[in-house]
């Protein structure tokens, strides 16, 4: 089963690879103006690349066809802000208070052993 899981990590990693060349390469220059002949900060762009480009194809296809408006494409997405704040701040505690109930006994708990080289 772990080795199915890095099978479709390396696969995905590569191709967020392909992507990143891509769009790196070619569309985004397409896709935001001000980017256009500046090439020294694209390889800082590469590991969200690889990790998010699903999305930024999505984007990209977006802007492409038009659906997006360009001159509002840098504001933020205010319509979930609200509710995913509201939800961290539900869950947050919650996952910190459940990690200190099912924690595993610390060193004080537990009572001391004798650690001796193997004969």
């Amino acid at each position: 089963m772990a080795a199915v899981l890095v099978m479709i990590g390396k696969v995905y990693l590569a191709l967020g690879g392909l992507s990143a060349l891509v769009f790196l390469g070619w569309g985004v220059d397409r896709v935001e103006p001000n980017a256009r002949g500046s090439w020294i900060f694209r390889p800082l762009l590469v590991p969200g690349m690889l990790l998010l480009w699903p999305l930024v194809l999505w984007r990209w296809r977006a802007l492409e066809r038009g659906r997006l408006d360009p001159c509002a494409r840098h504001l933020p997405p205010r319509g979930g802000q609200d509710a995913a704040g509201l939800l961290m701040a539900l869950l947050i505690p919650v996952i910190v208070f459940g990690a200190l109930v099912l924690r595993q006994d610390g060193p004080a708990e537990r009572p001391a052993v004798l650690l001796e080289a193997p004969q």
